[in-house]
């Protein structure tokens, strides 16, 4: 049975679509199948993977709109044991439209039935919000994993998106977990990098991956060329990042079994905005 990871983070530009596209190519490359999908109408998951989709052809809206069968919108990519489900502009769509649709938070989740018997690990990246794309994503998954960019306004940002899961974890999917928070644009020249990385060891230790992703011109270059980082330099230290972050995961993946985690707690972003002296905007 296949693992259903979200990368997800309400806030953009935090390395989500990178993080997604480089951890399943590595995967992929590790030798397990691997399949992603592309929740973001921006597509960018698709690109970055080779895959556009032409006007002829369908992809995430048409899946869940009822409009294609999952094995009509899953596409090669240039790693035989990666396939993509892409995704355009269109999607923005969706958003609107399953609004009036029974169930509408499982629609994903129906409609990727039976595929985690296919591939081992099923990656989907999330657009930067909350809504119903999101939702679905979260609710189809069985762990959800965090990339944050080691400033402030990621800091709060994370403690809103911890208690978002609380709340579909209570109501709508009980299997879900914290995958890790995932440290990206990691630039150890700057104090505020250090500072907002101890506050996260504080809180939430258990969660944070050993891998860090460092702030690196060729994981910029990549997504311009259609190619993942460990395709793109592989020499690179963008591509070794990843590389340990798949291994991590795969080790995480094994150890599930033998020692489960519990589950970050609310009150440890409530004592971070009390530590701070910041106002928590949340609560207005």
């Amino acid at each position: 049975m296949g693992k259903i990871i979200s990368v997800a983070n309400q806030k953009g530009g935090v390395g989500k679509t990178t993080t997604a596209v480089n951890l399943a190519a590595c995967l992929a490359l590790s030798g397990r199948k691997v399949l992603v999908v592309d929740m973001d109408p921006q597509g960018n998951a698709s690109s970055g993977l080779g895959v556009n989709l032409r006007a002829n052809q369908k992809g995430v809206y048409e899946l869940l709109g009822d409009e294609a069968y999952l094995d009509q919108v899953i596409y090669p990519t240039e790693i035989d044991t990666l396939k993509i489900i892409p995704s355009n502009a269109d999607l923005a769509g969706a958003e609107i439209e399953l609004v009036d649709r029974d169930h509408r938070e499982k629609i994903l989740s129906l409609a990727l039935n039976g595929a985690n018997e296919e591939y081992e690990f099923i990656v989907i990246d999330c657009p930067p919000s909350l809504g119903l794309l999101t939702l679905n994503a979260l609710t189809a998954s069985q762990s959800v994993l965090i990339p944050m960019q080691c400033e402030y306004y990621s800091l709060q940002g994370l403690g809103h998106l911890l208690k978002t899961l609380q709340l579909i974890k209570k109501s709508i999917n009980p299997n879900l977990k914290v995958e890790g928070i995932l440290l990206t644009m990691y630039d150890n020249r700057t104090l505020l990098t250090s500072q907002v990385e101890n506050q996260v060891k504080n809180y939430f230790s258990e969660f944070l991956m050993k891998t860090i992703i460092p702030r690196n011109i060729r994981l910029s270059e990549a997504p311009s060329h259609g190619k993942p980082i460990v395709l793109y330099a592989n020499r690179s230290k963008g591509s070794d990042s990843y590389v340990e972050l798949a291994q991590e995961v795969i080790k995480r993946t094994k150890g599930e079994m033998i020692s489960p985690r519990t589950e970050p707690q609310e009150i440890a972003y409530e004592e971070w905005i009390k530590e701070n002296k910041l106002r928590d905007f949340s609560k207005k």
